[in-house]
């Protein structure tokens, strides 16, 4: 019978990679508008700025995303290679590496190397993949994904202030986009903690105070700026 059991852990790449570019690209473009709004900009250039730190931001996190997702993939690799080598080269100690492991996971000595035998003829390279680097193929690292997924969600995120900036006044644009981000964040927050099985209203707040705190530095910094240019 197919195991077709649902597990969130399955979605955990994706999740990580979507729900931090989001969260950094609302979080960032709306402190980088107040900052810039609370040193007395005009419109048209707390727009160009947003819209530049938009196009940067997401081109940030992908290629961030994609090396460091990249380095890891690499890392698995070398330790794939290395391990078909020694499976071809000394069989016997590595059946006996995994009998070890299977022992201490507390199966008995037999059985730890019944099961040990079994899995070396039914799949040797993916039973010490799994069992003995911990690589299990629904978290194996996928780069490009993972850069789509930061640069896509960083600029679906950061369009949300900037369209709220873009329909408010001068002098309604950091309030407006202060309140607004700060209830994406919790939204944002929500969703994410409910999809990964955790407390909806712990991972809203969590998320909510560190954009807040975010934004809070940015339109103190902005307004001291503002008032040395006059």
């Amino acid at each position: 019978m197919r195991h077709s059991e649902f597990h969130r852990v399955h979605h955990i790449g994706w999740l990580r990679a979507a729900v931090l570019g989001a969260n950094d690209g609302i979080v960032s473009t709306a402190s980088l508008l107040i900052g810039v709004a609370s040193a007395g900009a005009t419109h048209d250039s707390i727009l160009i700025t947003g819209i530049a730190g938009l196009v940067s931001g997401a081109m940030s996190m992908a290629a961030g995303e994609y090396v460091s997702v990249s380095s890891q993939a690499d890392t698995e690799a070398a330790d794939i290679a290395r391990e078909t080598q020694e499976l071809a080269t000394q069989p016997e100690h590595e059946l006996e590496e995994l009998t070890g492991i299977y022992i201490g996971r507390g199966l008995t000595a037999d059985l730890a190397h019944q099961v040990a035998v079994q899995l070396t003829k039914h799949d040797a390279l993916a039973a010490h993949a799994r069992d003995e680097l911990g690589i299990i193929e629904t978290m194996n690292a996928r780069p490009v994904q993972a850069a789509l997924a930061s640069a896509g969600t960083f600029a679906v995120g950061a369009a949300l202030p900037l369209l709220v900036t873009f329909f408010s006044s001068n002098a309604s644009t950091v309030p407006y986009v202060a309140g607004s981000s700060l209830a994406f964040l919790a939204l944002l927050g929500g969703l994410a903690a409910k999809a990964g099985g955790a407390d909806p209203w712990s991972g809203a707040t969590r998320v909510a105070f560190w954009g807040a705190l975010a934004m809070i530095a940015t339109a103190v910094v902005g307004s001291l700026f503002g008032v040395i240019a006059a």
